[in-house]
Formats: structure tokens, C-alpha cells, sequence
């Protein structure tokens, strides 16, 4: 599998509070830009996985959903968040 024990751990260690706080906004938008990108790397692959495009396309909304609530409610994390996983509005 692509997404191991510790490739979880070291993400949510660089973007959350440390390896085990799996609830903080920043954790899951870095994990769900992960596997944003690793279903993107799929698709190109495999253009008719319609299944699989459908579940990208709804971790996009949860990921924006989470970066919507950031941005409404504290501003400087939801620009840093931005800023270091390079996502684009």
C-alpha cells in the first residue's frame, strides 16, 4: 500500500502538532493533498478508473471544505498551509 504507518506519522509530524495528532486541519489537508496527488498520478495512468476519479473528486471537496473552515476561522494558518504544500485557490 502507498500510504504506510509511517508515511502518515511523518506527515502529520511536519504539518500537525506532532506524529500522533491526527485532528488538527493542517494534518488532514496535508494527508488528503498526499493522496490527492498519489490518485492523480492513477488517472493519468488510467484514464477510465471512473471509480477512482470519483473518489479524487471528493477528496478535493472534503480538502476544500477543510481549507474553507481554516480560512474562516484563523486566517494566518490557513496562508501557511497554503504556502507549504503549494496549493493554488
Amino acid at each position: 500500500m502507498y500510504l504506510t504507518k509511517e508515511v502518515k506519522e511523518s506527515i502529520f509530524e511536519k504539518h500537525g502538532k506532532g506524529k500522533n495528532d491526527t485532528g488538527s486541519s493542517e494534518g488532514q489537508i496535508a494527508l488528503f493533498t498526499h493522496r490527492i496527488n498519489h490518485l492523480t498520478g492513477h488517472l493519468k495512468k488510467n484514464r477510465k478508473d471512473f471509480n477512482t476519479e470519483r473518489s479524487l473528486v471528493m477528496m478535493v471537496g472534503k480538502r476544500r471544505s477543510l481549507l474553507d473552515y481554516l480560512k474562516k476561522t484563523e486566517i494566518n494558518r490557513y496562508r501557511a498551509i497554503i504556502k507549504e504544500l503549494g496549493i493554488r485557490k
